[in-house]
């Protein structure tokens, strides 16, 4: 099936790029391919898909999961170990939201270092 369109970025707004390029690349395994002062690239090597990062002046982080601040978007990524995957976002700079809404413990909720949310979610197969 062809869409409209072919994805190209997802971009995420925030007061540091470069921190949260360098901790998104950790992250998924990608490298940081474009760095400028308000915009940085990650990907996995291609052109496009990527997620990008840019300078917001004034950024205010959501407050999730409250209304006030919304989270507007989050990421999901898929890990074979839970346990061992939160040891290592912890590591990075990621923190451990103290709502975790999985009622069978099959995904986590944590903040990246510039408060978006994001979940780690096991692999169905792990």
């Amino acid at each position: 099936m062809s869409g409209i369109a072919r994805m190209r970025s997802t971009v995420l707004d925030c007061a540091d790029p470069q921190r949260l390029g360098r901790f998104y690349a950790e992250l998924v395994g990608w490298e940081v391919t474009g760095d400028q002062d308000d915009w940085v690239v990650v990907s996995d090597g291609g052109r496009f898909p990527r997620l990008a990062f840019q300078k917001v002046d004034d950024y205010r982080p959501p407050a999730w999961p409250g209304a006030e601040m919304p989270q507007q978007f989050h990421l999901d990524v898929t890990v074979d170990d839970l346990e061992k995957a939160e040891a290592q976002v912890l590591t990075i700079g990621a923190t451990k939201h103290e709502f975790q809404p999985s009622e069978e413990g099959d995904f986590r909720v944590f903040l990246d270092p510039e408060g978006h949310p994001f979940c780690l979610c096991l692999a169905e197969d792990g």
